[in-house]
């Protein structure tokens, strides 16, 4: 196990060196410059969108705005935002939080680029029927001698979607919150029994298609949503005095880096802090990797950009909201610096310390939520990405590599699972950034016809 985690930890690094931050931060701040700044100019219309007032049920596609967005939303906002939130401070500070933010702000104009490409660029999967994602804005875009960026992302994705991160991580939460404090004896065994529930749990809804998960999660994300809010809040009013303070503190820690614990990076320990929010951030709202372009792409919808404006609005939700409660209810109550324990255990800490008796209960509950969700969306990314590469009629095939790996994650080490989702969705940013920065120009000439007609 040591091996393995020194070598994904390995790979990972070099994954994320500064080519890949220079890809996704510098493209995403070219895609924001060349908008005018256009996600945030346009929130109000993006939220009119969400809400249903363009909806034709004559437009192409399979499922509406909410639930693609509720789709892509239940794999970003998971365990990234109370594991990963809980990670990048105990490695960073308060100053961790202040990059992660940076990342969803230039992540909202990657996010608006990306998805209009998923649907102004949609393909046809071997069974004729129409699908959108990287892979096919790569292909139908940039035409066939590209396609070596289609099958670079898809291959990646295969490995990118497994959920063994959210399923190692909701594990620990179990046994963390649950078994361990009533003296249940934890291990192997309890790992893999709740790796045999989730499976249990993930087959009926995935073995149903894009239909039965974005019903499914369309009615759990606004929900756990709440739940996690008035629960942050709670922690909140119970620490106000202290509040000023540690918010500040993501300031000025951003450019101190006087906790940060890990290995410096582009010549320092900032360079080391600014990586580790961007990989954080990368993992908790997804912009410029990729994997929410399959689930936009399938959005009924004939304007391309439309899903653009409603998936912009996923890295605010995300990383804005869910993120920044996350990170505050850990920094106020003190715990990342007096507790050894890291990830969701760290997080859990936090809950149980200010909401006595039932915090770390309600934690729990939002952990199975956000985690079971996310086990949902990442299958029908996987399955798509299975279809671009070896053909429709064996997507299904994907389900069952699926499955089993749910077994794995209850049972490996949180850093090797870390490091080799980090390691793939670098793998998948590469072709995703290339392509949509070629392209950009093109969605906005879209976007001005758009908003001509729309909006003035």
């Amino acid at each position: 196990m040591e091996a393995l985690d020194k070598i994904t930890s390995q790979f990972a690094s070099a994954m994320w060196g500064f080519p890949l931050i220079i890809l996704l931060v510098g493209g995403g701040l070219y895609l924001l410059i060349l908008s005018n700044f256009l996600p945030f100019r346009y929130l109000g219309h993006a939220l009119d969108v969400l809400k249903g007032k363009f909806n034709n049920p004559d437009d192409p596609g399979e499922i509406n705005h909410f639930q693609a967005l509720s789709t892509a939303l239940s794999s970003t906002v998971g365990m990234g935002n109370i594991a990963g939130v809980a990670v990048a401070i105990t490695l960073g500070g308060p100053g961790a939080i202040f990059w992660l933010w940076v990342s969803a702000f230039v992540g909202m104009a990657t996010k608006f680029f990306t998805n209009t490409l998923a649907v102004m660029y949609r393909g046809k999967d071997t069974q004729g029927k129409l699908q959108g994602g990287v892979m096919y804005f790569i292909e139908e875009g940039l035409g066939k001698k590209w396609k070596f960026l289609a099958v670079l992302f898809s291959i990646a994705g295969l490995v990118g979607a497994l959920p063994v991160f959210n399923v190692n991580q909701l594990t620990q939460a179990i046994n963390f919150i649950l078994l361990e404090p009533n003296d249940i004896a934890t291990g192997l065994g309890t790992n893999l029994i709740i790796g045999i529930v989730l499976v249990i749990l993930t087959s009926v809804v995935i073995l149903g298609g894009i239909q039965r998960i974005s019903k499914t999660v369309s009615r759990l994300v606004p929900a756990m949503i709440v739940l996690y809010f008035i629960s942050v809040i709670t922690i909140l009013v119970v620490n106000f005095e202290v509040v000023p303070q540690y918010f500040s503190m993501i300031f000025t820690d951003a450019f101190a880096a006087e906790n940060y614990k890990g290995d410096p990076m582009l010549g320092g320990v900032l360079g080391g802090l600014i990586i580790l929010g961007i990989r954080r951030g990368a993992f908790s709202n997804e912009a410029g990797i990729g994997t929410a372009t399959m689930a936009h792409g399938a959005s009924q919808t004939s304007e391309p950009i439309r899903e653009g404006l409603v998936a912009m609005l996923g890295p605010a939700i995300d990383t804005l909201v869910v993120c920044t409660l996350t990170a505050l209810s850990i920094l106020v109550t003190g715990i990342w610096q007096t507790s050894d324990v890291n990830g969701v255990s760290l997080t859990a800490a936090a809950f149980k310390d200010s909401i006595p008796y039932v915090g770390d209960y309600i934690l729990l509950l939002c952990i199975a939520a956000f985690s079971i969700s996310s086990l949902f969306s990442f299958s029908y990314y996987g399955t798509k990405c299975l279809s671009y590469l070896a053909g429709a009629e064996y997507k299904h095939y994907y389900n069952y590599v699926y499955i089993i790996s749910i077994l794995l994650g209850a049972t490996t080490s949180l850093s090797a699972m870390i490091n080799l989702i980090d390691s793939f969705f670098a793998l998948m940013a590469i072709p995703t950034m290339i392509a949509t920065l070629i392209l950009a120009p093109k969605v906005m000439k879209e976007a001005r016809r758009y908003f001509k007609k729309y909006l003035e």
